[in-house]
């Protein structure tokens, strides 16, 4: 079906080649015309310029920062470990593995969800109602 796929009509049409001498119709000056800043190789102007007066980017005052000792964590819920079956210990490198987590970032352990058997869960993070959860459901919370 695929093969029949085509452009819709009038939404193709050849490339204009200019430079090609006058008898193209589209020599010498390309169509750019003589003079002047679009004439020009690079010509135009740049986003935000605004002909000469500070721009608006630099009229408005800096807000915040971005902090370079953030950590970012892999978000995982709980109602994502309770799928997981037959494991006793559930670790990041088995979050890794079935694609819960992106490997070699820290996890942290939400609460979202339920857990409904005894797991111990390693992570590098978990929130407080998470651990309660797991305890709550008999299972052992460990911090890597």
């Amino acid at each position: 079906m695929l093969y029949r796929l085509t452009p819709s009509k009038g939404s193709v049409r050849n490339r204009k080649r200019v430079g090609r001498g006058p008898g193209s119709g589209s020599g010498k000056t390309c169509g750019r015309g003589h003079n002047g800043q679009w004439s020009r190789s690079g010509g135009g102007v740049k986003a935000g310029f605004e002909g000469g007066q500070m721009p608006l980017q630099r009229r408005l005052p800096k807000r915040g920062f971005t902090n370079i000792f953030r950590t970012e964590y892999t978000v995982v819920n709980l109602r994502d470990l309770d799928r997981v079956q037959d494991v006793d210990v559930i670790d990041p490198d088995l979050m890794v593995k079935l694609r819960l987590a992106r490997k070699g970032m820290p996890v942290k352990i939400l609460a979202e969800g339920d857990l409904a058997r005894a797991v111990t869960v390693r992570a590098h993070k978990i929130s407080a109602a998470a651990a309660s959860k797991i305890e709550k459901a008999g299972g052992k919370v460990e911090i890597i």
